[in-house]
């Protein structure tokens, strides 16, 4: 387990409570979980990914990451339609251990309202969150 010093929060991405992150990626968004949640969780064995076409209210989980320790829960941080899956997660879960922020992402999305992403914690606000 890492110590939260040595945890990685890129500055340009936007967290939730929920250890989800976001990032904007050309005219879409990626959503994926943190350095921190990939580390509490351990290895990674399956991931439970949304149809392409699904939308989902923010909060509203979308899937699934299960692994050797526990089941938990995917929350959209904004409302948003599912246009892509990360098919090499089918195959290749632990992909979220080995690159949560580059490989590892989970989907793309299209994001309803922009706005909404201001709303999110930034990098330091959610290291603050961390530190409670």
């Amino acid at each position: 387990m890492k110590t939260l010093d040595q945890i990685v929060l890129p500055e340009e991405l936007r967290y939730t409570d929920e250890h989800i992150w976001i990032k904007k990626d050309g005219d879409s968004h990626l959503i994926g979980i943190s350095d921190f949640a990939q580390d509490q969780l351990g290895e990674v064995v399956f991931v439970e990914l949304p149809s392409v076409g699904d939308s989902f209210k923010a909060t509203i989980p979308f899937g699934e990451v299960e692994s050797i320790k526990s089941v938990n829960k995917l929350f959209t941080p904004v409302n948003a339609e599912i246009i892509e899956v990360n098919e090499v997660l089918n195959d290749a879960p632990a992909t979220l251990n080995e690159s949560c922020y580059g490989k590892g992402w989970i989907v793309r999305v299209k994001v309803e309202n922009e706005a909404d992403i201001d709303g999110l914690l930034t990098a330091q606000a959610y290291r603050d969150f961390l530190n409670k």
